[in-house]
C-alpha cells in the first residue's frame, strides 16, 4: 500500500482500517516538510526521547518522529529503488516497523535516526532483490519449467522479443488456473518468493504449496505449448 498525500501525519490515525482495538500504529500518510526547533547537537537526544514514548504507545511521539523522518527515509528508499511508488511503500513498512520495534532500539547501538535508516534500507534492499528475483524467474523459468524455447542455442532480438511475449503469455494463463495454484505461482513468478516464503505467507504447509505449484506448471506447459 502506498503513502497518500494529504495534509499531515496525523491523518496516520484517521484510517478506520487500523482500528484502536489494536496497537498497530496506522500509517504516516505524507512525508511532511517540518523542520526541528532544537539545535543539530540536540537533535539525537530528542529523536531517542521520542522513540521511548514511541514504545510505550505515545501516537503523538510516533507523529513527530514522523515528521522528522519521513523525507530523509524517503530519500534513501528512492536511492536504492528508483522508484516512487515503491519507495513510498517502504517508508510505509519501516514506519510501521518503528511502531512495533521501538521497544528494541538501544541507545548505545546507534542513533535513533540511524536505527530507522537501517530499517528503511533493509526494507529497500529487499525489495530490490525481490524485484530482481522476479526477473529472474520470468526469464528461467518458463522456458524450462513450461516447456518453452526448449531448443533455444543463444539469445538474439528474436528471442528476446519471444522471451517478453512469453512473459505475457504465462501472466495471462496463471490467471485461468484455480485460485490456490494461481496464487502460489504468483507469488512466485511476479513477487520472486520462494516456496518456503509462499508457504509462510499462505499458511499453508510446503508440501501443499510444492504440490500446488507442480500442478499448476504442469497446466501451464499444457496451455501454453498449444498456444504458443
Amino acid at each position: 500500500m502506498s503513502l497518500l498525500l494529504t495534509p499531515n501525519a496525523s491523518a496516520f490515525f484517521a484510517c478506520p482500517a487500523l482500528a484502536p482495538e489494536t496497537d498497530r500504529a496506522p500509517t504516516p500518510t505524507r512525508m511532511t516538510e517540518t523542520a526541528p526547533t532544537e539545535p543539530p547537537d540536540g537533535r539525537h537526544v530528542v529523536d531517542a526521547r521520542l522513540l521511548t514514548l514511541v514504545a510505550s504507545g505515545d501516537r503523538a511521539a510516533f507523529a513527530q518522529l514522523y515528521d522528522r523522518f519521513s523525507r530523509p527515509l524517503y530519500a534513501t528508499a528512492h536511492r536504492i529503488l528508483n522508484d516512487a511508488t515503491e519507495a513510498q511503500d517502504i517508508v510505509h513498512d519501516a514506519f510501521v516497523a518503528v511502531w512495533e520495534k521501538a521497544s528494541t532500539f538501544e541507545t548505545t547501538r546507534g542513533t535513533a535516526f540511524s536505527w530507522a535508516v537501517t530499517l528503511t534500507r533493509n526494507r529497500a534492499i529487499d525489495r530490490l532483490r525481490s524485484r530482481r528475483r522476479r526477473a529472474e524467474l520470468l526469464d528461467s523459468s518458463a522456458p524450462s519449467d513450461l516447456g518453452l524455447d526448449e531448443n533455444s542455442s543463444g539469445p538474439s532480438a528474436d528471442v528476446s522479443a519471444a522471451t517478453s511475449d512469453q512473459a505475457t503469455a504465462v501472466r495471462a494463463a496463471v490467471a485461468t488456473l484455480p485460485i490456490d495454484q494461481q496464487r502460489a505461482l504468483e507469488l512466485a513468478f511476479f513477487s520472486g518468493l520462494t516456496q518456503e516464503e509462499i508457504a509462510a505467507r499462505l499458511r499453508t504447509p510446503l508440501g501443499t504449496i510444492k504440490a500446488r505449484m507442480r500442478r499448476g506448471l504442469l497446466k501451464l506447459r499444457d496451455q501454453l505449448a498449444s498456444n504458443l
